[in-house]
């Protein structure tokens, strides 16, 4: 399962169940080379990541403060140092082991500091770090580039726009470092050590408002790093598809959850190549799908992609189980704890069937579902907050009792869809909209059970997909709902006062889930969409419209 959509496998295997196993794409520096992110806590730490493999360089993360002997067992051929929220001036402040800076030259390791961590080289290599002398610099604005700087040779404007969110900034270098940019306000803003190979950005290059910022890091990673752009979607296919086959023996069996979205539709095509017949789906109706959805996939499954498909129905059970709760991580929980309880029993089926139990679960977990429901078990991330619990991360049960496969956890959207295409997915199951595993669950705001709003929301949410594929929008979206409030307000229908439900749209675009911005609609289309809700769902007298981005909200409401 991924927090757009619930995938999961069972693998037969020999691995005690109480012991929980994560294999796949954990595994994936040994074959590539890595640059290593160290997090100290931005909102934008995973787009460095991101932006990264964008130009053809594998990428992962650790916390800002991981030891040497963990940043070692990498090997890291360039280390990147994140922003965040600290200030390296104060006492407790996270920072790389003493001994990290000697390391990277003894092996000639490229660093990159971003905003903080341009901050810490200067700190920890004897330069000062003070604050703003005008409060700081925040937003896109104009940088002065210095003539002779290897960071910018590559490019010819001068004066490029960047994206600035720093309250400190550096007032005296270390030994070695020149100044190679400056704000408008004369803030150092881009500094570099040619000699150690240890460059610093004030700025967020990583971002898209920030102008060159891609192509700066290409320069960094390529022509100064020297790295070999060689990640790609078809390499990761063929060692997932190893992977798999190393795992699963060859008369063992595997059962994975379908649930008709991107991610479930690429990891049971993808097992299914390895698996052939082996492979036994199971699609749960939880009570918490948008209209009709049921139907819809079990249609998509057994015609489109030809794979048998058993559907469970656990709406009664799901729905009293959530029945009166209204906190949204407690919903995200109860939902992961009761697929898993569906899963445990499907399996125990196929353990009369098959002769043997399954006791590993491969999951379609992405990176961001991680990243969102941060610390996970595991993840030794310290310096940024839990911002959701998924329901295949934070939300799963201690007593899982499956060993845990899964595959796409270190991948962005955009790349399980690379894969998809790869393996032969139909283009109308990689373009299908991002789809929570929760449902309607994380869209009803406030108990979900109460009166009619899950008969509601499915009606409002089928009216406005169907508007936007009818005025040619659905591709151009990334993702988009309608949202249940749990508040009413005063109309007028029909010459009469009502006092009705209220519903929220939203509609974003992104590219891979970890930032995003709202769709601009123009005012005929929502003119007609609330017309079309009002009056086609008489228990509705109010529609408004999300116009936030990610960052500051999520896309999802819960």
């Amino acid at each position: 399962m991924s927090a757009n959509d619930s995938t999961t496998v069972f693998t037969n295997g020999d691995a005690p169940a109480s012991k929980k196993q994560k294999t796949g794409a954990s595994s994936l520096h040994d074959d590539h080379q890595c640059v290593l992110v160290l997090d100290y806590g931005s909102q934008y730490t995973q787009l460095i990541c991101r932006r990264i493999r964008e130009i053809g360089v594998f990428s992962m993360m650790f916390p800002g403060d991981a030891s040497m002997e963990r940043i070692k067992s990498v090997n890291p051929k360039v280390v990147i140092l994140s922003g965040g929220p600290n200030s390296v001036h104060v006492e407790g402040s996270p920072r790389v082991p003493e001994d990290f800076f000697g390391y990277c030259q003894q092996n000639s390791i490229p660093v990159l500091g971003i905003c903080y961590g341009m901050q810490l080289i200067v700190q920890m290599l004897g330069g000062v770090v003070g604050s703003g002398v005008a409060g700081g610099e925040y937003g896109r604005m104009p940088i002065l580039i210095q003539p002779g700087s290897r960071l910018y040779s590559f490019q010819d404007n001068t004066q490029p726009n960047v994206w600035m969110s720093h309250g400190d900034e550096a007032t005296q270098l270390p030994e070695g470092f020149k100044v190679v940019a400056k704000s408008e306000q004369g803030a150092v803003v881009a500094i570099e050590d040619q000699a150690r190979r240890i460059f610093g950005l004030q700025y967020h290059p990583e971002v898209a408002h920030t102008e060159q910022g891609t192509g700066t890091l290409r320069h960094f990673l390529l022509d100064i790093a020297g790295l070999t752009a060689d990640w790609s979607m078809a390499e990761v296919l063929e060692t997932q598809l190893k992977l798999i086959k190393e795992q699963v023996g060859p008369t063992q069996h595997a059962i994975c959850a379908l649930s008709g979205g991107v991610d479930s539709t690429v990891a049971a095509t993808l097992v299914h190549k390895v698996l052939g017949e082996r492979l036994h789906c199971v699609f749960v109706d939880h009570g918490l799908l948008r209209y009709k959805e049921g139907e819809r996939v079990m249609e998509m499954f057994t015609q489109h992609l030809h794979l048998p498909v058993t559907k469970v129905d656990h709406k009664d059970v799901m729905l009293a189980k959530l029945k009166g709760v209204t906190d949204p991580e407690r919903k995200r929980k109860i939902i992961g704890a009761e697929f898993i309880e569906v899963f445990k029993a499907f399996a125990n089926n196929m353990e009369k069937e098959l002769g043997h139990k399954p006791t590993f679960l491969v999951q379609g977990t992405l990176y961001p579902d991680v990243i969102e429901s941060c610390p996970p078990p595991g993840s030794g991330q310290k310096h940024s907050h839990t911002i959701k619990s998924h329901h295949n991360v934070g939300g799963l049960p201690k007593d899982l009792q499956f060993s845990l496969i899964e595959p796409f956890r270190e991948l962005f959207k955009d790349e399980v869809r690379a894969i998809g295409r790869l393996l032969g997915v139909p283009e109308t199951f990689i373009k299908r909209h991002p789809f929570p595993g929760p449902g309607m669950g994380v869209r009803i705001l406030g108990d979900v059970t109460e009166g009619d709003r899950l008969e509601v929301l499915c009606m409002v949410d089928e009216i406005y997909i169907n508007a936007i594929k009818e005025f040619g929008l659905y591709d151009e979206i990334w993702q988009a709902f309608a949202v249940f409030l749990p508040i009413k307000s005063v109309g007028v229908q029909g010459d009469q006062r009502t006092h009705s439900h209220v519903v929220g749209l939203r509609a974003v675009c992104s590219s891979d889930g970890m930032t995003a911005d709202w769709y601009p609609f123009t005012p005929e289309f929502l003119r007609t969409v609330s017309a079309r809700i009002c009056n086609q769902v008489r228990s509705v007298n109010r529609v408004v419209y999300d116009i936030t981005s990610k960052p500051p909200s999520t896309i999802e409401w819960e």
